[in-house]
């Protein structure tokens, strides 16, 4: 259910939503009541990560999870580059369901992979994971009850991911699709914490606020109007890949499945969206 709010905050809330749609489709507008926060982080601290432990809920599992298609980008713009990846998710969880400190432990998550012809190869690694990809619950930062919960995770997820020598990265999760205020609120709410917390913050809900101004017949959720569509983790890997490496996924042949069109919409968005919200 959307996020009920007071008349006056409502109404601000979708000014700065129809504002912040209009800029995403390229629109010249006068600035929002609220200006939005500008990222203090523009990179992640790491250049080309090799490596990432991405931490949320179903948000990220959807489709054959997020990570596999950001690797998938990865092998199709970089090759040779090797990264590693691991998703950890919980159905329905926030910052504070997650133990990030047990993910780090020696020996235990990455300590063996899946190779060629099911054979089971034991790693010695060095260092776990070189980022943190972290999200939390779809309504937790603007709740009037878990939004401090978030903001206190925030601080201590980041500070227990600098501990293990890993950088911290807050995925901007998106509006419910009949709720587009909340891209305004949750890109404000994510940005905040990250400034806070010296972390980077990929915008994929600025992209698809900008997908839906652009492309409004393409659907980017499934029934329940919440989680993504293939379009929608796609829209979201494709955001990821260029947030954390700084290329343009624009002209990659991996589409997921998707038509060839769809795809290079979804890539071009995901490209704009990160330069627009980095430099603004």
């Amino acid at each position: 259910m959307p996020i009920p709010l007071p008349a006056p905050v409502a109404r601000l809330a979708r000014a700065c939503s129809t504002l912040l749609l209009a800029a995403a489709a390229g629109m010249l507008l006068p600035a929002c009541a609220q200006t939005p926060l500008k990222p203090k982080m523009t990179d992640a601290g790491i250049d080309s990560p090799a490596s990432a432990i991405y931490i949320g809920n179903s948000f990220f599992y959807y489709n054959n999870s997020l990570h596999g298609h950001v690797g998938q980008l990865i092998a199709q713009g970089m090759p040779g580059f090797r990264h590693r990846a691991t998703s950890v998710t919980i159905s329905g969880s926030g910052f504070d369901w997650h133990d990030v400190d047990s993910y780090f432990r020696p020996n235990a998550i990455g300590g063996y992979s899946f190779g060629a012809n099911n054979v089971v190869t034991f790693n010695k690694l060095d260092k776990l994971f070189d980022v943190a990809i972290m999200m939390d619950c779809s309504q937790c930062p603007l709740h009037p009850q878990l939004a401090p919960v978030f903001k206190d995770f925030a601080k201590k997820n980041a500070d227990t991911v600098r501990k293990h020598g890993a950088r911290p990265v807050y995925f901007m999760s998106w509006a419910y699709q009949d709720a587009p205020e909340m891209t305004a609120q949750l890109a404000e709410a994510y940005t905040r914490e990250a400034n806070a917390n010296d972390a980077f913050v990929i915008p994929a809900g600025l992209a698809f606020a900008r997908s839906i101004a652009q492309k409004p017949d393409l659907n980017l959720y499934v029934a329940d109007k919440r989680h993504p569509s293939l379009a929608g983790t796609y829209l979201a890997a494709c955001t990821t890949y260029a947030a954390l490496f700084k290329k343009s996924p624009v002209g990659l042949a991996y589409n997921a499945g998707l038509d060839a069109a769809t795809a290079r919409h979804l890539q071009q968005v995901a490209w704009d969206t990160v330069q627009e919200y980095y430099k603004r």
